[in-house]
């Protein structure tokens, strides 16, 4: 059976949403990885409502994803790097029950299409080193561009940085 998706801009009116969205999905992803107190921590960085608005205002673009008129995810991109025509994934989740389903793909193929038209050439994003996502990533052709370590906090983001070109 093939279910009905569409795919839409977020507004500051979509932030509970999207907080809602992100608690559904953050532990599952990050228990396995992080301690508890760093998810916390991290999620009321990041997904706090007032964080999630101010990243609006701040050139994020949110896409909230539905299957079926549900919401089920989203995904975040902003500009990297202007003159180098580089953007970035910033954030992409979906409920656990909805991966392994190829809306994921079918989520970051709508970011990928989205900012080519608005002139990206390259798409970078973040992953976990210790993330399996990062397999999911190099199905859908991104590669290896460099490693980082970023301070939230008292803690450490060990990440790779993908990129694909668009």
């Amino acid at each position: 059976m093939r279910h009905t998706i569409h795919i839409r801009p977020a507004t500051v009116s979509d932030v509970p949403l999207i907080h809602h969205l992100a608690g559904a999905t953050w532990e599952p992803t990050y228990s396995s990885i992080l301690s508890p107190e760093q998810i916390a921590y991290m999620f009321g960085e990041i997904y706090s409502e007032a964080a999630l608005v101010r990243q609006l205002q701040e050139g994020q673009t949110f896409l909230l994803f539905y299957v079926e008129e549900e919401p089920v995810g989203f995904a975040a991109y902003s500009v990297k790097d202007a003159a180098a025509a580089v953007y970035k994934l910033n954030k992409i989740y979906l409920l656990p029950q909805m991966q392994g389903k190829g809306y994921g793909k079918t989520l970051l193929e709508a970011v990928e299409k989205e900012v080519k038209s608005l002139g990206a050439a390259l798409l970078d994003l973040n992953v976990n080193r210790h993330n399996n996502a990062k397999q999911f990533y190099e199905r859908c052709g991104y590669r290896e561009h460099l490693q980082e370590d970023i301070p939230i906090g008292p803690y450490w983001m060990n990440d790779y940085v993908m990129r694909k070109a668009l």
